[in-house]
């Protein structure tokens, strides 16, 4: 069932603004809307976007959507679904530097986090629980899962344990099928990090064009986490050319992680301090232009993949991998969302609206920041 573009518009608008909680969040609520609700494509597809989605860097939940608008209305869908989506977050952020600029601290907001992450922790368990069912088709996948899961808690690298995967996967099919030229994303992995690796500065002095360099090389190279696009930041903006104090830094990386829509919107709140409104436009361009370019390009590719008995084992293997990080960071958040009596049952709440009565998730993260404001105002 293919949408219009102003229905893939208002659909990344929303989730833009809505978002909350990081990318396994972010597909969370795609999914919900994409496959539950609006039944756009299957589960199976889904997750091959998803697995697409981390063999490339930059920001994957923004890359979903861009896949996904791409699947819907073709080029133009692309370019819409992405923008709708960085949208919201980038004027939300640059309202947020703005006011750290005039009154020199930021917006309290604990009591908006309080709320939603127990609303996030539902739509994430309840995701996986769906996406699961698709991924986890054989042994093989199963047991990669699990792995992954083992691997990413004592401290394995995403993107090694997504390399291992496609590996493990890429082998299992050969030894059964004698199929030779599996293709892995080891020597892809190689590339990254020496991609990675920065480069000496020529100045220290603050400049637009450098500024927007920078952040086009950190959205072409950058694999992971938050934490990976702190330790890019911290190495080049506060270590080697002082633009920025640890401290500012450290603000900068919280508003991307309180505020809704792709957490990348980081750059945003840091190319206002350095820039004005210039600055942050620059900036948010530079960081999300490569996740355009590398969906245009892999897009394509995504379908052939699954034709591919070889490629479509590899795709099967990242995307029971992907599960299993998506199943490590929920486990995670709950530590940080369930504190209390009031949280749980705002989870269990939450849990009767997603399953039972199936009232958009969007509604529910809304719900959730009001009653968590309410709870710490009165509380």
């Amino acid at each position: 069932m293919n949408a219009g573009l102003l229905e893939i518009a208002a659909l990344f608008a929303k989730l833009g603004a809505t978002a909350f909680g990081g990318p396994a969040a972010h597909v969370a609520m795609m999914h919900e809307e994409v496959v539950k609700r609006r039944q756009w494509m299957s589960d199976e597809e889904f997750l091959d976007l998803v697995g697409a989605t981390n063999l490339i860097p930059g920001p994957n939940s923004t890359e979903l959507a861009i896949h996904i608008g791409h699947r819907q209305a073709g080029w133009s869908g692309l370019l819409v679904a992405g923008a709708c989506f960085i949208l919201p977050a980038t004027i939300i952020v640059s309202a947020c530097a703005w006011a750290y600029v005039e009154y020199g601290s930021l917006p309290q907001a604990a009591g908006l986090l309080y709320g939603v992450k127990p609303v996030i922790i539902v739509i994430v368990l309840q995701a996986l629980w769906s996406l699961g069912r698709s991924a986890i088709k054989t042994k093989t996948a199963g047991v990669i899962c699990i792995a992954g899961i083992l691997l990413s808690l004592v401290g394995l690298h995403e993107l090694l344990i997504l390399a291992l995967s496609a590996a493990v996967a890429a082998a299992g099919r050969a030894t059964r099928r004698l199929l030779p030229g599996a293709l892995g994303v080891g020597p892809f992995v190689l590339l990254a990090q020496s991609a990675s690796a920065p480069a000496a500065a020529a100045t220290t002095s603050f400049g637009i064009w450098p500024l927007f360099l920078f952040f086009v090389k950190v959205g072409s190279v950058l694999f992971g986490s938050g934490y990976v696009l702190l330790a890019f930041l911290r190495a080049d903006l506060v270590e080697r050319w002082h633009w920025l104090s640890e401290s500012q830094l450290l603000d900068a990386v919280a508003v991307g992680q309180v505020t809704p829509g792709p957490v990348f919107t980081t750059a945003t709140f840091i190319g206002y301090l350095l820039g004005g409104v210039g600055g942050a436009a620059v900036a948010t361009l530079g960081i999300f232009l490569p996740a355009f370019f590398f969906v245009t390009v892999s897009g394509p590719l995504v379908p052939k993949l699954r034709r591919s008995p070889t490629a479509g084992a590899i795709l099967d293997g990242v995307n029971a991998a992907s599960l299993a990080l998506m199943a490590v960071v929920s486990y995670e958040l709950c530590h940080s969302a369930l504190v209390d009596l009031p949280s749980i049952l705002l989870g269990l709440l939450s849990a009767l609206g997603l399953i039972y009565f199936r009232v958009n998730s969007a509604w529910l993260v809304l719900g959730g920041a009001i009653a968590g404001l309410l709870l710490r105002a009165f509380g």
